[in-house]
C-alpha cells in the first residue's frame, strides 16, 4: 500500500505565484553519479549538464477536481537534475530528477514523504520583497537568493554556457516530465506536468548562496541562467511506470 501511494496514485492540481529558477551548469562528469542508470544527462554541447534550484510560491495544492478553498498553500525549494529517458517503446523524453525538496510547512513534508520519492524536509524559508530586490531565504539549508525583477536588457550570467536567452530558455525548467527510478521493481515512474501562461522571463541575479551544491562536492558549477514565471496554472496527471530493461 505505501509503495501505492508514493507512485502519485491520482492528478494533483495547484496555482504558482511565483517560481523563480537558477539553473547552474557543471561539467557532465560531474553529474553522471547523481542520477540513476535508467536516466541520461539532458546535455548542452554535449559537455554541460544542470542542476535547476526551484524556488516557488505554491497556493491551492489539491487533488484534481477538488474545490479550491480545500487546497494548501505552502513554499517549495527544489533542486532538480535535466535527464533524459527512453520508454520501453523507444519514446525519448525530457524531464527532471529529483536530487531533494524542501517546504515551510511540516504538513507537506508528511504529504511529500508519503506520496512521493522526492526526498522533501522541513526549511525555514523566507521570501523578503522590497522595492527593487527580492530575497528568498532558508537558513536551516544555507541557501540565499537576491534578484531584481523588471530589468531592461538583462545579461546572462557571467561565464554562463550559453549564447543568447532563447538557447538559455531550453534549461528553464520545469520540463513536460519527472523521473522517479524503482530499483525494486525494475521500473520508471513517469509524473507529467500540464501548465498554461508558460512565460519565462530573465532575472538580474545579485547575489546567490546554495550551499546543497557544496554538499554534492561538485567542482565548476556556473550560474547559466534564471528565470521567473508568474500566475501560472499548473496540475500533474497520474503517475504511470515504465518497465526499464
Amino acid at each position: 500500500m505505501f509503495n501505492y501511494l508514493k507512485s502519485h496514485p491520482f492528478a494533483v492540481e495547484a496555482f504558482f505565484e511565483s517560481s523563480v529558477v537558477l539553473t547552474y551548469a557543471l561539467p557532465k562528469l560531474e553529474l553522471n553519479h547523481l542520477i540513476p542508470p535508467c536516466l541520461e544527462l539532458d546535455l548542452h554541447e554535449n559537455q554541460w549538464g544542470f542542476i535547476a534550484v526551484a524556488m516557488v510560491q505554491t497556493k491551492r495544492l489539491r487533488p484534481k477536481g477538488f474545490p479550491a478553498f480545500l487546497g494548501n498553500d505552502f513554499f517549495l525549494i527544489g533542486y532538480r537534475v535535466f535527464v533524459r529517458y527512453t520508454t520501453s517503446t523507444g519514446k525519448k523524453m525530457r524531464g527532471l530528477f529529483i536530487l531533494r525538496s524542501e517546504t515551510n510547512k511540516k504538513w507537506m513534508e508528511l504529504l511529500g514523504s508519503i506520496f512521493t520519492h522526492y526526498n522533501y524536509r522541513t526549511a525555514s524559508i523566507i521570501m523578503d520583497e522590497k522595492r527593487e530586490t527580492t530575497t528568498i531565504s532558508a537558513a536551516s539549508s544555507g541557501l540565499l537568493v537576491e534578484f531584481c525583477r523588471d530589468q531592461p536588457d538583462v545579461a546572462l550570467p557571467t561565464n554562463s554556457p550559453f549564447s543568447n536567452w532563447k538557447e538559455a530558455r531550453r534549461f528553464a525548467g520545469p520540463l513536460p516530465y519527472t523521473f522517479s527510478y524503482l530499483k525494486e521493481e525494475g521500473k520508471v515512474l513517469i509524473i507529467e506536468g500540464i501548465r498554461s501562461n508558460w512565460i519565462p522571463v530573465p532575472l538580474k541575479i545579485l547575489h546567490t548562496k546554495v550551499d546543497f551544491l557544496e554538499e554534492l562536492n561538485l567542482n565548476g558549477a556556473v550560474l547559466a541562467n534564471a528565470f521567473e514565471i508568474r500566475d501560472i496554472p499548473y496540475y500533474w496527471k497520474k503517475g504511470r511506470k515504465d518497465t526499464w530493461k
